[in-house]
């Protein structure tokens, strides 16, 4: 039998700081308590587990949401999200940054609820002053119902980047130069919505919400935001801050990106010509070649 040695008393001191350490990474960047405020859905919205999870639900009478109690300038967001299952055509689960007031700016991820058995799609966006119009849509390449999955926006002054699992689909580059309006100034909330919108979100309104299947769920985990946190008229940032707000998508990031657009991309406002008869916008021109 092996002998049983004792720790000394410096050891145990760094075992007991590497665990309060750990504990307080984990109290900063996870819990939903903390973090978040529920603002909508009168008790539908419901954080478990000590604050390591968050269920948004849906039924007929109402939807839920909640709102991140801090407000971000730059940062790069990461949240684990689990879809709703089954049917759940018509339903939409919205996760986004958004400023105020009617010149907002808005950094868009939305899930479009199915019919059983059909993808999810995801749509993104990205709103200037107010204005929109710049869709990307997909379909996932694994069921987002079955698990958790993280769903990431990287908002540096260079770029937007949406990513899913690491894995960057979709990239908004700053063209102030070439006029297109990128969003900078304004300070941003998290949000984050289960709702339904039956009149367009499945099939263009064809498919309406089964409301037999309510209440719909859908649960959020691993929220992390290394971002420059707005407070008292300035923004603060954190000490690894040069990690992501210059950061730009390598070679082997361009590459996963174009074999999500390649293959997974369902609608692209930059090939929308039909909407845009005067001449695509600015964006479209320039995106892929500066």
């Amino acid at each position: 039998m092996a002998a049983f040695h004792s720790p000394s008393t410096a050891s145990s001191g760094m075992v007991l700081l590497l665990l309060i350490g750990f504990s307080m990474a984990a109290f900063a960047y996870g819990n939903f308590y903390h973090k978040f405020d529920v603002v909508w859905g009168d008790g539908r919205a419901v954080i478990q587990e000590g604050g390591d999870l968050l269920t948004l639900s849906l039924d007929k009478t109402s939807g839920s949401g909640f709102q991140s109690k801090d407000e971000y300038l730059y940062g790069k967001i990461d949240m684990q999200l689990k879809l709703v299952p089954g049917n759940s055509a018509g339903t939409v689960t919205a996760y986004y940054l958004s400023s105020k007031g009617d010149a907002w700016d808005e950094i868009d991820f939305e899930f479009l609820g199915n019919l059983s058995g059909q993808p999810y799609i995801l749509h993104t966006n990205v709103f200037c002053q107010g204005k929109g119009n710049r869709e990307q849509q997909f379909y996932l390449w694994f069921d987002p119902t079955a698990d958790f999955h993280t769903y990431s926006i990287l908002w540096n002054p260079e770029r937007i980047v949406f990513s899913v699992d690491g894995i960057p689909i979709r990239e908004f580059k700053n063209l102030e130069f070439l006029g297109v309006p990128f969003p900078k100034n304004q300070k941003m909330r998290l949000y984050s919505t289960l709702w339904n919108a039956d009149d367009w979100a499945t099939r263009g309104g064809l498919e309406k919400t089964d409301w037999s299947q309510a209440p719909f769920k859908a649960s959020y985990r691993n929220f992390n935001a290394d971002a420059c946190v707005w407070s008292s008229g300035s923004s603060y940032c954190s000490s690894n801050k040069n990690a992501w707000f210059w950061e730009e998508l390598n070679f082997a990031k361009k590459g996963q990106m174009k074999w999500v657009q390649n293959n997974y991309m369902v609608y692209n406002y930059c090939e929308d010509t039909k909407r845009f008869p005067q001449g695509l916008p600015t964006e479209c021109t320039f995106a892929d070649i500066l």
